[in-house]
């Protein structure tokens, strides 16, 4: 049976801490918690259930911690956990099961990611497989019989353990000033920062962040080489930053680029649906809600072609005074966000 290191990097978590470990109790060996400035009780938290807690000076950069985490470690695998995770009873039966049964070979175990969009994440899914579970010492082989080589790709297993994602508040300001960091920093983000910076705009963001960001996308899309999905990443944060600042001539050139090649996205839609909703003109702004719903995909966050423009959909249609259509789209409503936020 292997053994296992739980490690964790936790700041200010004393309202989520303590379920998270109680969760965790039995699955491992070593418990090892890197606190990274707590000012509230989540160090004493801790001390309820290891010893092995550790300070780490914050620098803007949780891979550093998470490395830091990961060189106290010991046992054979490195489980991540952060605090505000949970794994119930039956999950709990699964992991030990895992446990006492994974093959030496298995290098990386992923786990079933259980991400409600009723607790208001980054993520835009209801579960999907994330890797958690990592084998401390890697061990080198060569393979193929002529012409061999080190096998460099690692063995992964795909688990049927579930962790529920519950946090009780969202990480954004957070996110976003490291973000503005590290563009200050290094002039750019990585493709997937690059992504993540604008999802969590979508999903978190305030007027006042769409507009410090609105310069660093602008930019990569009139001066860089860039591909087709950060274009259009890039106008959606567009289109919703001139809308704010009520810049006519900005909106209709994004937007445009966005939807002439006939594969618009959901969220420059339902900003041009705000643009007219915001001036009063509720037919034209039902075309648009009407695309951002039906015709278009989203490309940062599901509620931009699901739940937002159905709403505003049933509130255009009232104030145009059309009773059955309004009732029509709150049902729409409805339905969308018992299916989608249960």
């Amino acid at each position: 049976m292997i053994t296992i290191s739980i490690c964790m990097i936790v700041k200010n978590e004393e309202q989520v801490l303590e379920r998270c470990l109680e969760s965790l109790k039995g699955i491992a060996e070593e418990l090892i918690i890197v606190d990274t400035g707590s000012t509230d009780s989540t160090k004493h938290i801790a001390a309820k259930y290891t010893d092995k807690i550790y300070d780490f000076t914050w620098i803007d950069d949780f891979a550093a911690a998470r490395n830091f985490s990961f060189s106290k470690a010991n046992m054979d695998y490195i489980y991540v956990a952060d605090a505000d995770e949970v794994i119930d009873e039956e999950n709990r039966q699964r992991f030990l099961l895992l446990k006492q049964n994974l093959l030496p070979e298995v290098e990386i175990v992923q786990m079933k990611y259980a991400n409600q969009l009723a607790f208001n994440t980054t993520y835009n899914f209801d579960v999907e497989y994330r890797p958690k579970l990592y084998k401390r010492i890697r061990k080198f082989y060569f393979t193929d019989p002529i012409h061999e080589s080190v096998l460099l790709s690692p063995v992964v297993y795909d688990s049927e353990v579930t962790i529920m994602h519950m946090p009780i508040s969202n990480h954004a300001t957070r996110d976003f000033q490291i973000y503005r960091r590290v563009i200050e920093r290094e002039g750019q983000l990585s493709a997937k920062l690059f992504e993540m910076y604008a999802k969590e705009l979508f999903i978190a963001g305030e007027d006042k962040d769409f507009l410090e960001a609105a310069e660093y996308y602008e930019d990569f899309v009139e001066n860089m080489d860039c591909s087709e999905r950060e274009r259009k990443i890039s106008e959606c944060i567009l289109a919703k930053y001139y809308r704010i600042k009520r810049d006519v001539t900005g909106l209709m050139k994004y937007s445009l680029h966005n939807i002439g090649d006939g594969k618009g996205s959901a969220e420059v839609c339902y900003e041009l649906g705000e643009f007219f909703y915001e001036n009063g003109d509720y037919k034209e702004a039902t075309i648009w809600y009407y695309n951002a719903a039906y015709e278009t995909e989203c490309e940062l966050n599901i509620h931009y072609a699901g739940d937002y423009p159905l709403k505003r959909l049933a509130e255009c249609y009232r104030f145009l005074g059309n009773k059955q259509q309004e009732e029509a789209f709150q049902e729409l409503y409805d339905t969308w966000s018992i299916e989608n936020l249960r």
